[in-house]
Order: C-alpha cells, then structure tokens, then sequence
C-alpha cells in the first residue's frame, strides 16, 4: 500500500502537513475520546480506595493491580489486533472494562476486603483499550515511508499528555467535589463510547493477514532486542508517572488542600505536552538513539530532584522541568519503533511500550504509597529518582541494541509491507 502522503519539494514536515493526510481526522477525534479514560484511571481508583480505606498504601496496591494486570495483556490485546484486527479486539475489550470497573466502584463503596478490591482489579486493567498504540499504528498504515512519521509520533505524545492534562483534572475534580465514586464511573461510561466509536473506523485500521497474500513468518516484537531496551526505558517513565500521582495526592492532603493534587499533576502533564509540541516541529538533525540518551539523562536529573521539593510553587517548577523532560524520551522512542519493528508487529511493539509504562506506574504507585504510609510525606518521590536512574544505566549499557538495520525481506505478523526504514 502506498502511501497518502506526498511532500513537496524543499517542504519540512509539519503540524499542519500531518493532519492534512487523507482520512486521518475520521481516526483522530473517536481516538482522543477512547484514550480520555486511560488518564483518569488510577488516580480514580487511588482516591476512590484512600478514602473508603483511609490508606494510601492500599490505594497504591489496588491500582497497582490494575497496571500489572493491563501490563501483562496489553501485549497479548496488540498481537490479536495485528492478527484479527483492531475491530475484533476492541468491542469485547471496551463491555469487558465497563462492566468491571463498574464492579470494582460498587466493591470499593460497600467495603470490600482488599483481597476482592484486587480480584476485580484484574479485568478491569487487562481489558484496558489500547487506544494509544492503534493510532500509532494506523499512522503507520497512513504514512509508510514518510517523513512525517517523527511528527506523528511527536503529535500522539501531545495528543496523550492533552489526555493527562485534563484527566488527572476531571478525575480528581469528580473524587473530591462530587462523589469519591464519579471519577470511576465516569472513567467507565467514557471508555464504552469513546471505544465504540473508534471501532467503528472500518477504513483506517490496518489489514490483516490473507492466507497465501504474502509470504509471512510470525515473529513477535518482544524478539527484537532494541524493544527491549525500550521496555526498560519505558518502565522508567511509567515509575515517574506513579510516583507522581500518588506523591503529589499525598502531598496536596498533608497541606490541607486535595484540590492542588490535579492543579499540580496537570503542571507537570502540560510540561510534558509542551515539549512534545517543540520535539515535533524541530526538523532534527540528530540520531533518535543519540536523543535517547540526552534527554533520559535530563529526565533522570530532574526527577532525583523531586523528593527535596517542600513548598507548592517548588514542586510546581521541578514537575513542569520533569514533564518537559519525558516527551522527548517517549517520542524517540516510539519513533525508534518504525525503524526497528516490521510494520505487521508494530501495534503489538507499542503495546510492549504501553504496557512497560502501565508496569512501571503500577510497581511506583505501590512502592510510593507505602513510602508515604511508612516515612514522611514526600517519600514517595524518591520512586521516579530510583526508576529513572536504573532505566538510564540499562539504556547507556544497551545503547548499540537500538541501531536500527535494513530489512532484506518482509517479517510480519499480518499482510506483507514494505520495508521500514528509519525516520530520522
């Protein structure tokens, strides 16, 4: 299939080029509404437990179960979505999370034991629609080849940290001004229309597999050791957003005012959308893996500073400079993935990632919210510290692994496509 895109002469990819490919707009909006859930999920549940329970450390260890479990399937959502096709894999997916998020509040309300907290948690985070990586990858199918991948993979980022921007903010608006409750159910109803209407987008998911169309050998992304590095890096990130929400609730309910944790959550998410606004409109001259390593090493800087923050505007900052920090990491990474991965495997590729990030969330969020339980309040920062710095060293160590090869053949889980090759 070719692609849609064409670029003129001397033309520098852009914003604007980018949505003008044909079709895209008909995936875009259904999308942003579909992933809108993801970012109000653990914070709902965090307040939702805490304050049935009055623990943070139990808060932690529900949501927590909720991430490993939506960790563990998320790979297995993107390799039947490679296979059978995003349709078939989203319409059971999105009644499955409804229905079990609704479970999970009505346990979490009647004071359920934690064991049956954790029990409901599971479905509820394995059925976790994997919105993110299906745009991802019908961009993919959109813009084969082209140039405008980078921007694409910068103009996702943004597109998810606008989710984080005004999750975490209507979410914690819910818990805490309407009922501890409404920020899950909310997370639920949303996640059932924005996800049927995503799967409605026959047109632009990417084609399956047709007995004897293409010669096809069956690989999985996880195969590929530059995805996992990536992994590891990925799981880095995910311990700054976990130790974020929990730390930054903690800290809002220790000065006597909850309502700044989504102020100062969403500080640190517009940082994030920010910079990745910049990241996609510089025409980079530099090697993505090159840019790993720089601005990892500026996330693990900041993010070691977070713990010694003791007044709001401080804590504000140094959450705005960490923000800023983190989309360039994910940007290059999920740029790496279209030089690394055979387009037939990418949606599972970026489930691998997705999921690295929901892991490390989870593993943060239990870890911190014993720290706050257990130490002083802001303990729990010291979380993205530690997960970031170890992530660094594995990267730095494993570097070489992400030096993206030319294909001689196809290598795919799906219908034969030509050969990636890298953006930058």
């Amino acid at each position: 299939m070719a692609s849609t895109v064409t670029s003129r002469p001397g033309s520098r990819p852009g914003y604007g080029q980018l949505l003008r490919t044909r079709g895209a707009w008909t995936f875009l909006l259904p999308g942003f509404a579909a992933r809108q859930p993801f970012a109000m999920l653990t914070i709902s549940i965090v307040l939702l437990v805490q304050h049935t329970t009055g623990s943070y450390g139990a808060a932690g260890a529900a949501a927590a179960a909720t991430g490993v479990s939506m960790a563990l399937f998320a790979p297995c959502s993107g390799r039947l979505a490679d296979r059978y096709g995003q349709r078939t894999v989203l319409l059971p997916g999105v009644l499955v999370h409804t229905l079990s998020g609704l479970t999970f509040t009505a346990l979490a309300l009647g004071h359920a034991p934690l064991w049956a907290l954790f029990v409901a948690a599971v479905p509820t985070g394995a059925s976790v629609p994997q919105i993110g990586p299906m745009v991802r990858a019908r961009w993919g199918v959109k813009l084969q080849d082209s140039p405008l991948m980078t921007t694409a993979a910068a103009f996702e980022s943004v597109t998810d940290e606008l989710t984080f921007v005004f999750g975490p903010l209507l979410a914690t608006a819910l818990c805490t001004a309407v009922n501890p409750a409404a920020g899950l159910i909310t997370e639920a109803a949303l996640t059932l229309v924005g996800g049927l209407l995503f799967a409605a987008q026959k047109g632009t998911q990417p084609k399956v597999a047709v007995a004897g169309h293409a010669r096809v050998e069956h690989v999985s992304a996880l195969s590929i050791p530059g995805v996992r590095v990536l992994i590891v890096t990925f799981l880095g990130i995910g311990s700054v957003f976990g130790g974020m929400q929990v730390s930054l609730a903690a800290f809002s309910e220790s000065i006597g005012e909850p309502g700044l944790n989504g102020v100062l959550y969403g500080t640190f998410a517009a940082g994030n959308m920010l910079s990745g606004i910049v990241c996609g409109a510089v025409a980079w001259k530099v090697a993505p893996q090159r840019r790993l390593l720089v601005g990892y090493a500026a996330l693990a800087l900041t993010a070691s500073a977070l713990w010694t923050a003791h007044s709001v505007l401080l804590l504000a900052a140094l959450g705005l400079l960490v923000g800023m920090c983190i989309a360039p990491a994910l940007i290059t990474g999920y740029t790496l993935v279209e030089g690394l991965v055979p387009a037939g495997a990418r949606t599972e590729a970026f489930t691998w990632l997705t999921g690295a990030v929901a892991l490390g969330q989870a593993a943060a969020v239990t870890v911190a919210g014993q720290l706050e339980d257990h130490l002083w309040s802001g303990a729990g920062f010291l979380v993205p510290m530690a997960g970031t710095v170890l992530a660094l060293g594995t990267l730095v160590a494993l570097r070489s692994r992400l030096a993206t090869r030319p294909r001689s053949r196809t290598v795919a889980r799906g219908v034969g496509h030509r050969v990636p090759v890298a953006v930058d």
